[in-house]
């Protein structure tokens, strides 16, 4: 089967669109998947500065959605051709974590999706030359017209979504909102600071909405601030020195909650200064420098720990989110941006440079 698919070949020039080749049908467990949109995360952006971990060449992309158009069967196969679905990031589904129904804690969470996956001989996914490219980047590998993936990375969801705008649900918007909601359980009275307003930190300022918390969203750039109060938060600028105070003056006290998405040590230390006793501390973003914490910032109880996919069940949290912007109250399609696959670069340097909240890549449908 032959198709185009976005392929980065070196860690520092630009994406090609050409025609890839799939070389196997699905297999017990697999489905294969038009896919109708994939959005770009920085996670895609961060196999640049990898240090050669990230096989290449690959195809890369992993929040794709789209509609099931062949499958291998088997009993792990939970959904069926014509289904439209949104795919998320992959697990072995055997191990304690996801026995205990944390699969973004899979012991084989990095080399699924990350660092290499499986090994194929003979490669499934070539170029035109017929040379293998890596194609399980989180398990679907969805900036492509095409992915084969595990079914348990497929949510079914409601054909009659916007299934083009559905894949960030997968990763990023699940980050945000499943730290909310899974990780802290805001709810009412609650108060959550959240650190960086990009696609995770906007999502999480929707959640927290949506569960009736108070927000104060925290960056350097006024149009993201102007959307995180469009969202429902307090807007807060980083501004000069004294931010802790400033958050707790918001806050009543001290936030009970604060999500940091920058990886920023200095920012870390001022969020665990502005909680309140007891307070939680979740970092979603990578931390790439030793993170020094200044005296004083765990006492009272305060605690900090790392959130991986929101500590969430794809299946579970991602209708739960569509439910809700259906409902007006999850509006994530406003910090969406389309483009066509071809323009991929471009979609790479906007999101690189901050202009665009989420982009979402659209491949040419051959269904329509």
């Amino acid at each position: 089967m032959r198709f185009q698919a976005a392929v980065l070949r070196s860690y520092e020039d630009p994406f090609t669109v050409e025609e890839v080749t799939l070389r196997a049908a699905p297999a017990a467990g697999e489905i294969l998947v038009e896919i109708a949109g994939c959005g770009m995360c920085r996670t895609d952006l961060a196999v640049r500065h990898s240090a050669g971990r990230s096989p290449l060449p690959a195809v890369l992309g992993h929040e794709g959605s789209g509609v099931v158009v062949a499958t291998g069967g088997g009993p792990d196969t939970a959904v069926g051709v014509g289904d439209h679905v949104v795919l998320s990031f992959d697990s072995c589904g055997h191990c304690p974590n996801c026995r205990a129904a944390a699969p973004a804690y899979c012991d084989s969470f990095a080399s699924l999706n990350l660092f290499g996956g499986r090994e194929e001989d003979p490669p499934r996914l070539t170029d035109a030359a017929g040379r293998a490219l890596a194609p399980r980047w989180f398990g679907q590998s969805s900036f492509a017209q095409y992915a084969l993936v595990p079914a348990r990375n497929a949510v079914r969801v409601d054909p009659a979504l916007p299934v083009e705008l559905l894949g960030p649900l997968g990763c990023g918007f699940l980050t945000g909102a499943g730290a909310v909601v899974n990780t802290f359980g805001a709810g009412p009275g609650d108060t959550l600071v959240v650190l960086g307003a990009g696609a995770v930190g906007l999502a999480a300022v929707m959640a927290a909405t949506a569960s009736g918390a108070l927000s104060v969203a925290v960056d350097r750039h006024p149009g993201r601030l102007a959307l995180a109060e469009r969202f429902g938060a307090v807007p807060l600028p980083v501004g000069p020195a004294g931010l802790p105070e400033r958050i707790r003056r918001l806050t009543d006290g001290g936030a009970q909650y604060a999500l940091d998405t920058t990886a920023s040590p200095a920012l870390v230390n001022d969020a665990l200064r502005a909680l309140r006793p007891t307070g939680s501390l979740g970092l979603v973003a990578r931390l790439h420098t030793a993170l020094p914490l200044e005296p004083g910032t765990l006492d009272g109880g305060r605690g900090i720990r790392h959130i991986c996919e929101g500590d969430a069940v794809p299946g579970l949290l991602i209708p739960r989110l569509t439910r809700l912007w259906q409902a007006g109250r999850f509006p994530f399609d406003q910090l969406i941006r389309t483009y066509p696959l071809a323009d991929i670069d471009e979609a790479e340097r906007d999101c690189t440079q901050g202009s665009v909240v989420k982009p979402v890549l659209l491949p040419e449908r051959r269904s329509r």
